[in-house]
This record gives structure tokens, sequence and C-alpha cells, in this order.
């Protein structure tokens, strides 16, 4: 398959023997070829990998020094018939000086040698003692080594001929410790993937100090970062070195190795740098801030293989909502609070005497009214102020219309019933519309019955309309324009409809447990807008999903579309995994297609939507995060399927 942006970095942790550069070539040459069988596009392996990094006064004696010279050439020779890219630590003597260095090998070829610049010199470290900063290194430049010509300096950007999205930049150690790393640089000249050749000691806490480290620069510079460190082997005189060694994405840990082993680890994931250079591009105006471009920087080239054969990685099927119940608790509490927070604002600022809300006995429904609850709440406000109004309808079944009531009645706020029935039917006569026909007619008018009440008694009592529809309605389009599609605040606009389903769920287990049962009773129903009759038992008839498909699938595509622009084909290769056992590629790519026409043509609706607070990384407000055309052509997108 294609790559579609997918690199496999891996992060090699050899057993070593101090000053034994033959078996430490020897472990390396190993790792090198269990990576290659693995299809490991880049790995990195620990500072001063090849010779130990405790080494100490060893280190100035020419015999150590000439022997990983040897060592590196043996090792430049064993690459020659390897596609991917590794890289050692060795210490490198230039200029009459010792650096302790990253040198990048491929296919026979030394591409670089980037010298550490930060030295450390402070407790356990006396690294001063022995090598030179990087920073001799005002320029990059020509050198002879291990009997070839190559550059060396700190400002290197290694990257892929076939995409330059995929570009390496080094740093080593200490480097990532100071208050501006290398990495910042090499990111900003274009580094996607950061490597840190390593030899951190372990002590209490320092680990998880040192993954939150390249967690954050990660982060900050919207890049993956594989971090390799040294193990077992070297000298436990003073300290202890663990082998150490983690790949991270954006702030994301990808995978780790278990520390303190006494053999070697490899340590491997699946990056995607597409990903990351579209955040970057999205992100420019402050990623890039003044505009200036360091082009100090060489650009060194190697060129990997064009196609894979798989992709080894994890993809979470409800992107919008984690995985981990302690943190999904966590999430949904933050969203509840900027809900309630935005209604409070907005009611204050309106100096509204009431909150008008339809209650259908639905999930959305129950959601925004379970919000203006907490808001009266938090505002010692008298929950009477909520003016719930049922309408029931044509479709109004038995279950959704007993729980709306018994809602509102045990939340103890002020409702009434309204029936649209026969004012619709009053209507249909008027615009000669024959009842018995179902069309988008019969559908429409009582959504925009239900809104026109809503917004009446809203000026009869001085309130404020509180929005219902939820984030993936108004991806899909999935209201009434001008009719559930308007309100005076959308308190729901910013959460997709898997997300809906875990808010409520919190809510009747850890702030509104008076209502429990009901909520519990509202998630296990179908998700309708019940405006078509109920069947021949009185159950829903009309389920959403059925006619738009599942709503797991499209919030999972409106995540990859949206937020990172993906083409079709990889939201395809990213669905297939993550719903492998739950919808076959077939169905996937029929919701797939669903999904684009049905996000272009609907822009209309989103173009005026209503205030609402945004809540996560995705909002389709057409004053923050979302401007499109109304009448934008799918063409382009839709070419995917005519292949």
């Amino acid at each position: 398959m294609n790559r579609q942006g997918f690199y496999r970095i891996g992060c090699a942790v050899p057993e070593l023997k101090v000053a034994d550069v033959d078996h430490n070539v020897e472990k390396i040459t190993e790792m090198m070829d269990a990576a290659v069988q693995k299809e490991v596009d880049v790995l990195v392996f620990p500072e001063l990998g090849i010779t130990g990094y405790t080494c100490a006064d060893l280190f100035f004696q020419e015999r150590l020094v000439e022997a990983a010279q040897g060592g590196v050439k043996k090792i430049v020779e064993h690459s020659k018939d390897k596609a991917g890219v590794f890289v050692i630590g060795a210490p490198v003597r230039m200029f009459h000086r010792l650096y302790n260095c990253g040198v990048v090998i491929w296919t026979g070829k030394i591409l670089g040698i980037v010298p550490k610049i930060h030295i450390p010199e402070y407790n356990e470290y006396y690294e001063k003692r022995w090598f030179s900063s990087g920073q001799d290194f005002t320029e990059n430049c020509q050198v002879e080594y291990a009997g070839m010509s190559t550059w060396m300096g700190t400002r290197i950007l290694f990257r892929d001929k076939r995409d330059t999205n995929m570009a390496l930049g080094l740093e080593i150690c200490e480097d990532l410790w100071v208050p501006i790393p290398p990495s910042s640089h090499h990111a900003m000249a274009g580094a996607t993937v950061l490597l840190n050749l390593s030899a951190s000691n372990d002590l209490v806490g320092k680990r998880e100090y040192r993954v939150d480290l390249a967690k954050n620069q990660a982060a900050r510079t919207l890049s993956a970062y594989a971090y390799a460190s040294a193990g077992f082997g070297e000298s436990t005189t003073d300290v202890v070195h663990g082998g150490d060694a983690f790949l991270v994405e954006n702030g994301t840990l990808l995978a780790e190795n278990q520390r303190f082993a006494l053999e070697g680890s490899l340590t491997t994931a699946d990056v995607d740098v597409e990903r990351l250079a579209g955040e970057r591009t999205k992100k420019q105006g402050s990623y890039y801030g003044t505009g200036a471009l360091p082009w100090d920087y060489q650009l060194v080239e190697f060129q990997l293989p064009e196609n894979i054969s798989t992709v080894e990685r994890s993809v979470w099927k409800h992107p919008f909502v984690p995985s981990r119940q302690e943190d999904r608790y966590q999430r949904c509490e933050e969203i509840f609070q900027i809900q309630t927070t935005g209604l409070m604002k907005r009611y204050l600022h309106a100096q509204a005497k009431s909150l008008v809300v339809g209650i259908s006995g639905g999930l959305d429904s129950t959601l925004a009214l379970l919000v203006c609850v907490k808001a009266c709440d938090r505002l010692g406000v008298d929950r009477k102020n909520i003016k719930g109004i049922t309408m029931p309808g044509f479709g109004t079944t038995d279950r959704t219309y007993n729980n709306a009531l018994a809602l509102m009645e045990q939340l103890h706020i002020h409702w009434e019933e309204i029936s649209i029935v026969e004012a619709t039917m009053g209507h249909f006569e008027d615009i000669g519309h024959d009842p018995q026909i179902h069309d988008v007619t019969y559908e429409n008018a009582q959504a925009r019955e239900r809104t026109q009440i809503l917004m009446d008694l809203a000026n009869k009592y001085n309130g404020l309309v509180v929005g219902t529809g939820d984030l993936s309605e108004l991806a899909l389009g999935w209201a009434t324009y001008n009719g559930d599609h308007m309100s005076m605040y959308g308190v729901n606009s910013g959460i997709p409809k898997t997300l809906v389903r875990y808010m409520v769920d919190w809510v009747a287990d850890n702030s509104l447990q008076e209502v429990r049962s009901i909520l519990h009773d509202i998630l296990d129903t179908p998700v309708s807008p019940e405006l078509l009759p109920p069947d021949k038992d009185g159950n829903i008839a009309q389920k959403t999903e059925e006619v738009v498909g599942p709503y797991e699938l499209h919030d999972f595509f409106l995540y990859y579309v949206v937020r990172f622009g993906f083409q079709p084909e990889k939201v395809m290769t990213l669905a297939n995994r993550a719903f492998e056992n739950i919808f076959d590629a077939e169905t996937i790519e029929k919701w797939l297609k669903k999904f684009y026409q049905r996000f272009f043509s609907q822009q209309f609706k989103r173009s005026c939507l209503p205030d609402g607070p945004k809540v996560g990384s995705i909002n389709l407000s057409p004053r923050g995060d979302w401007r499109m055309p109304s009448d934008a052509s799918v063409a382009a997108w839709q070419k995917f399927w005519e292949k």
C-alpha cells in the first residue's frame, strides 16, 4: 500500500560492553537486522553507543577513538543492502577536538554527523572534561570521516526525496533539557521526526520527567520524538542506566520499552508525518512567527521505499472519546463546565428571566436540559425559571414522551405540554400538503412548528431558546433549516454524538443522580427525530442511523477530514483499521461517500449557526474554526471513487 504519510520509527537499546567496540558493533548490527525484518524506516541508537557512554578518561585514548571510527565504518558497510536510515552514537575527533556525535547512515553512506551542543558539567556529569560543544560549528562543513566525505554540523536536515514531509532532525541527551532545545530549530526548518540519542541515567522520578519533556517538545514543535537511551552494560560505578526508549507524536506517547532489561530492546511505532505537516500548515501564523525561516540548514536527502506492507498503528474508533474511563470522566466534567459557564454568561448578559428548551426525551435535548439545570444551580436561580416544553407530534412514542415528562418533573423545572398535531395539520391545509405523504415537507413542517412555539414562548417569558443540536448533526446537516437548526444559544454545538452519550451517562452517575434511572433509559432509546409515525407496535420507526449511517463512523470521518484534512483514501485506511471486525470495507466506503456528499451540500446551514461554546479541537461555527463556501463542489473528493 501507499505510505499515506506513515513511517516506522524505531528506538534500539542494545546490550553493550564498555570500551569493547567490536562487541558493540556486533550488537548494533544484529539490531539493525532485526529492524529490517520489522520494516523499520529510521532506527536511532543511544548516545555514544559504539563505545559506551561511561568510558570516562578512556576517551583520551587514541586506541578507543580510532576503534570507534573503524566500528562506524563496519556499520556503514553493513547498511549497504538495507533500506532504512540508522543513527549511531560515536565519539568523533575533528580539528583536534573530540565531539559527542550522532552519525546518520543510509545504504552504505554517511549522510551527516551531528555533534552534541549542550555539554553537561554538573552533579554526576563531567562531559566537558572530554568533549567540545557543537557550538564550535558556526556553519556546517564538509569533513572526512570513516573513509568518506560527509557533512558535519548542528544544523543539518535529513529528508526523504519522495516525501518532503518526512524530515529528520537530531539532538543528543542534554540538548532536550535546555530552555531552547536544538530540536526547536530543527522543527522550524522542517524536521517532522526528532531523534534523541541519550545516555540519561536513572534516578527516582526521572523517567516521568524525561517523558514529559519529550511529550511537551513534540507538542510544541508538532513533531514525532524518538528517544533511545543507554542501557544494561554501561558502567555502574556511580550510576545506573535503565535503557529508556519511547516514541511520542505531538504530545501523545505511542510506544515505550521496559527499562532495566538485561537484553537489548527494539521499540517501534508508525508515525504520521502527513498529519504533523497538516497541523503545521494550519497553525503557520503562530508556528513560524514572523515568517522568517532558518535557511542556514544543510539539506541532505535519502530515499525510503515508496510503499509499505502494513500500518502498525493503533487507531481508536471514537477519536472524540478518551478510551480510558478515568480520562473520559475528566473530559466530560470539563466539557460540562464549559457548557454551563457559556450558558451562564449568555443568560446574565441578555438579562433573561428564563431558559426555554424543547424536551423530546432524546439524548440531545436531555443534555441541553441538564446544562440548563446546572447553570441555574450555579447562579442560584430557581429551576422553575427553566421552561421545558414537550411538543408531541405524529412520530412521538410513549417511551420518549414519558421520559420527557418524568425528567422535567423530577428536575423540578416549569414544564408545559403543547401538541403540534393540530397546528401542523392546519399548516398542511394552508399549503395544500397531503398529510399522508410523509416526505420532507411533512417532516420539516413539524420541526419548524416546534421552533416557532419555542421562540414565541421565549418572547412571552423574556427568555432564551437553548439549542439542542449537536456537532454531528451540524456536520451532516441533519437538522431542519430554520427549525431545530435555530436557537438563541446552542449549548451542544461543539459536542459530537458519540460524546453526547458519555456526557449524559457521566451526569447521571456524577452530577444529577436524582434522575439517574431516567437518563439511563434515554441512553437506551434509539436515536430518532420522531417525525414519522411509530410502527404498529408503537415503537420508533424512524431511526436516524439507518438513514444517514452510524454516528460512530461519521464522527470518525469528521475528525480526520476536518481536523487533519486527510484524503478519502487515508480516511478509509484508518477507518478500516479502527472498525476492523465491526464494519466491513464496503460499509465504511458507503457511509464515507455519504459523509462527503452531505458535508458539502449542507454547509449553508452551518453558515448561519447561532452562537454556542467550542469545547474541543473541532468546531463548525462560521465565526470560529470552519469557514467554507456554501456552494463549494465535492467533485474533487468524489474522484477517489471513480478510480
